[in-house]
Formats: C-alpha cells, sequence, structure tokens
C-alpha cells in the first residue's frame, strides 16, 4: 500500500508539473512578438489585359468540289501548290459541256433568226417566246457546266489536301482543299464578365513560342452577341494579317487583348499564402500591432505582383511582406521595416 500511494504521488506530481510547463509556454508564445516588416497599401493604376490560348485558323477554307459527277480529267496543283484567284485548279471530263456547247451555238442562231422574224412580225409570239426560253435555259446550262467543268480558284491561297488523280471517277469527296493563308483568324473564348470590354476592332496581340521574340499583330472582328450558359463564355473572331507566311493554320498561339487602364488593389504575390488542405489564399495584416488574417479572391497577375479583388483590402491597410509565414491570428507584431 505504501508504495501504491507513493507511486500515485508521484504521477500526480509530474502531470502539475507538465500542465504548469505547458501553460507557461503558451504565455511566452502569446507574449512574444514576431519580427515583421510591413507596406501600406494605395490603389495602383493598372494596365488591365486578358491571355487566352487557341489554334490558328486559314481565314477561308473551300472544298473544291464541281457540282457535276464524272472522270476528272486533269488537276493543275499539288499539296503546297501557291496558287491565286482565277487559276485554274481541276479540268472535268468535256463530253457534257461541249455537247451543250453545240446545242447553245445552235439556239443563239435561232433565237437571232427568230427575233429579226419577231420584229418584223412574221412569227407568232408564242414561238418566239419558246425560242427564247430554250436559248436562255440552254445558256444557264452552259454556264453552269463551264463553271464545273474547269474549276478555278475562288480565292488566294495553298492547296492543303489532293484526294484524287488524273483519271479517276469523281464521285462527290473533295477533289482539293484551299486554304487561305495569307490571312488568318482564330476564334477564343472569353468569360462573360468582359463583355462590355470588348468591341469589335479592338487590337490584340499574338505571340508565338515558335517565335519567341515577334508579336503579331491581330484586330478584333467580330464578337459573337450570344453568351453560352455552359461555360459563360462568349466567342470572338480574331482577324490576322499573315503576309510573311510565318504563321500557319493549327498553330498554338496565345493571344493578349489589352482591355485598357484600371485602378486595383495590387500586392506582392509573396505575401498571398494558400490555407493547408484548401484552395483559399489569405494575407496577414497589422492590426494595431497584432496579426489579423484576411481571405482574399485573387485577380491578374503582373510579374512579382497580383491584384485582390472584392474589396478585401483598403486603402492604408498595412499588409505583413516579411515573417507571414510565421504569424497565427492574434500573433503579436514588432515592426522592422515600413515601406
Amino acid at each position: 500500500m505504501k508504495y501504491n500511494h507513493l507511486i500515485i504521488f508521484t504521477v500526480a506530481a509530474l502531470l502539475a508539473s507538465g500542465c504548469g510547463n505547458s501553460s507557461q509556454q503558451q504565455v511566452q508564445q502569446a507574449e512574444r512578438e514576431e519580427l515583421v516588416e510591413v507596406t501600406v497599401l494605395h490603389p495602383s493604376e493598372i494596365t488591365r489585359t486578358l491571355d487566352v490560348s487557341t489554334n490558328l485558323l486559314g481565314y477561308q477554307t473551300v472544298n473544291v468540289a464541281p457540282s457535276v459527277t464524272g472522270r476528272i480529267e486533269h488537276i493543275f496543283v499539288d499539296v503546297g501548290s501557291n496558287v491565286r484567284q482565277g487559276d485554274m485548279l481541276v479540268r472535268m471530263d468535256q463530253n457534257q459541256y461541249n455537247t451543250t456547247k453545240l446545242t447553245h451555238a445552235n439556239l443563239q442562231v435561232e433565237f437571232q433568226r427568230m427575233e429579226a422574224l419577231h420584229q418584223s412580225g412574221s412569227v407568232s409570239q408564242q414561238a418566239y417566246d419558246q425560242t427564247r426560253l430554250s436559248y436562255e435555259q440552254t445558256s444557264e446550262s452552259l454556264a453552269f457546266l463551264e463553271k464545273n467543268t474547269f474549276v478555278r480558284a475562288p480565292f488566294s491561297g495553298v492547296i492543303s489536301a489532293k484526294n484524287y488523280e488524273d483519271g479517276e471517277l469523281y464521285g462527290g469527296q473533295a477533289i482539293l482543299v484551299l486554304t487561305q493563308i495569307a490571312t488568318l483568324k482564330a476564334l477564343i473564348a472569353i468569360p462573360e464578365g468582359y463583355y462590355p470590354q470588348v468591341s469589335r476592332g479592338m487590337k490584340v496581340d499574338i505571340h508565338s513560342d515558335i517565335y519567341p521574340d515577334q508579336i503579331f499583330p491581330a484586330t478584333v472582328e467580330t464578337v459573337y452577341p450570344t453568351v453560352d450558359p455552359a461555360t459563360h463564355t462568349f466567342q470572338v473572331k480574331l482577324r490576322i494579317p499573315n503576309g510573311s507566311l510565318r504563321l500557319r493554320p493549327g498553330m498554338y498561339v496565345r493571344t493578349q487583348l489589352a482591355l485598357g487602364n484600371d485602378t486595383a488593389m495590387i500586392v506582392p504575390y509573396s505575401a498571398v499564402q494558400k490555407l493547408t488542405g484548401s484552395n483559399d489564399r489569405y494575407v496577414m495584416l497589422d492590426d494595431g500591432g497584432v496579426a489579423k488574417r484576411v481571405f482574399v479572391t485573387l485577380g491578374q497577375r503582373f510579374d512579382e505582383n497580383i491584384e485582390i479583388l472584392g474589396g478585401s483590402l483598403s486603402e492604408g491597410d498595412r499588409l505583413v511582406t516579411v515573417g507571414q509565414a510565421r504569424l497565427v491570428d492574434g500573433s503579436k507584431l514588432k515592426i522592422t521595416q515600413e515601406k
């Protein structure tokens, strides 16, 4: 029994000593002042930009596909050929065209003869109208066949695909694909919040990793009038001059759209901390010599600084910029430098 009383007394003494040490440590921690540097916040004027990535497209792309079937007599170009508007691309079988051409020539002579008789009153109006109708219908057929037998380039560009060879039977798939590359376009999706700030004619900078030291100018050509309810973005079409032909359809590029000047609260990016176990971001303020945690929403990045959105910070707030990682709410602060 004496031994048991001795053990109980010893354990109780140890627990009392441990509690005393813990309380003492808490007091010491509460009384300790953390050395920090602070910056007094003021609104800054910024140039707001919007960065969006996209892929380039040919400004115009057309499938060269005649409206008549038949044998392909000759294809005048190959993949990679540069063509000008009006250049001959494909010649189809000419049998139907030649037959219609002869018929049209005969009807032209007949119509001229009939017109002379009609003016002298030697032929009925019905006979004259029938001849004129036949002639006009054949003229339309001949124009249609000429366009689809001798297929020409509708605009200047480059041949980007070829699906047939000479002598093959054309069966509906495009014979060639013509792409305009001297001018390119790009479609970008912009968050709906920027809709009032984007307008036709705005200038855009195009950046490509292939040409890191070069900026390619572009212009907003079309602002689509609706917002996608699934993504809450609206589409913008860019027109990109490409006279040097350095850019090509399919290339991945970054677009930078300048949205004008604005006033914002800017803080050093290093002053922003992330709450463990979440995506919440916060900063520490000097609130009368005591640390205060303030959760923030981040905006645009400017090199080593970042914008704070939503009014969570105000002019005159004292932001802790050095030593913030050691702080918790309520920590006492000792200011070593103030900017």
